[in-house]
């Protein structure tokens, strides 16, 4: 039996905790439209409901933290226009679901690169975010991706460069793991990334020295080093 928007967020409203909504705030993630619902309990309900595009949009228009995490989760990619693409990243108030919307549904659209590029230049904090989110989650696909082409990635660094002044906490954050993802795909991106770090700390900024020395700790590591070459 299909389940309706009513019995969804009855469903999600059981499964909340008060422990849940303390351990979001711990994370720094926005309760106040939320249940307090895990997210391998939200798969769980995302995997029983199957993909359904009206579903996913009658979901996110509720508000409600865990429903907006489920619409992501079962939205169809290749129905998602542009237009709800912005309408859902603008109306994202938490890294959670930014980063959740980037990895099972944004990043999966044919337009994902030109969002990129279009949404790097938002004010909205969790809307430039999710340029970067989606650099870091397509860089990390490509590691295992042996046939991506280089050139992608590197295009995109001159686009963290650019966006490594940025002092809000979470936009900074993803402008380094982009960074980092891209400098651990291959020994050729690695170098080229740890120049681009090294561009980056050079900056008059403050988030850019702290973007630039946590890349290059990493990039320069052992670990990274072995495995690249």
């Amino acid at each position: 039996m299909t389940l309706n928007e009513k019995q969804i967020l009855s469903r999600l409203k059981k499964l909340g905790r008060p422990e849940g909504i303390a351990k979001m705030a711990h994370f720094g993630i926005d309760t106040e439209n939320a249940f307090g619902v895990t997210v391998p309990e939200i798969r769980r309900l995302a995997k029983e409901i199957g993909r359904d595009h009206a579903l996913a949009l009658t979901l996110w228009d509720t508000g409600v933290y865990e429903a907006r995490m489920l619409a992501s989760m079962i939205e169809v990619p290749a129905l998602l226009e542009r237009t709800q693409a912005d309408a859902w990243a603008a109306e994202i108030t938490s890294w959670s679901l930014c980063d959740q919307c980037c990895s099972d549904l944004f990043r999966k659209t044919d337009f994902a690169r030109d969002l990129v590029m279009q949404w790097r230049h938002r004010e909205e904090e969790f809307v430039k975010r999710a340029a970067f989110a989606m650099i870091a989650m397509i860089a990390m696909i490509a590691v295992h991706d042996k046939k991506a082409d280089d050139k992608i990635f590197l295009a995109w660094l001159p686009v963290i460069e650019e966006g490594a002044t940025d002092p809000r906490n979470f936009v900074k954050k993803a402008v380094n793991w982009a960074l980092r993802q891209i400098g651990k795909r291959n020994r050729a991106l690695n170098l080229q990334a740890i120049e681009c770090a090294r561009r980056i700390g050079a900056q008059d900024s403050k988030p850019a020295r702290w973007i630039a020395s946590n890349a290059l700790k990493e990039l320069t590591s052992e670990s990274v080093q072995t495995r690249i070459n």
